[in-house]
């Protein structure tokens, strides 16, 4: 019984630890060339400033949908009133949150009366 590597098979082993090994370094190389391409990291002086007048607030409004015409027709997407599908909508009359409860419409599960 021949315990012993045949000397072939040794020095595949070696050419193909070497090609990994070759392999590894192109690679490393060819990330780094991409990254000297990138763009550079901003400045702390080049990044965003806050406002002057401090942080800005969320604002919070209450919106209708613009009305759909009431003739009996469909309209097709491009004939919505901002165009590409888009229905409008404008801010409501009231802004009153007490106005605006969900759950109050006739829909089924509201908690309407339906019809």
């Amino acid at each position: 019984m021949e315990l012993a590597v045949p000397h072939t098979v040794a020095l595949l082993m070696w050419v193909a630890g070497i090609v990994v090994a070759g392999v590894l370094l192109a690679a490393f190389f060819w990330g780094r060339r991409a990254q000297a391409r990138e763009t550079r990291t901003p400045s702390p002086e080049e990044q965003p400033k806050r406002p002057y007048d401090g942080p800005v607030r969320e604002e919070r409004e209450y919106r209708e949908p613009d009305e759909m015409p009431k003739d009996g027709g469909r309209l097709t997407p491009h004939e919505l009133n901002d165009g590409y599908g888009k229905s409008g909508t404008h801010p409501s009359p009231s802004q009153d949150p007490d106005d605006h409860k969900k759950g109050s419409g006739g829909s089924f599960g509201s908690g309407g009366l339906g019809s």
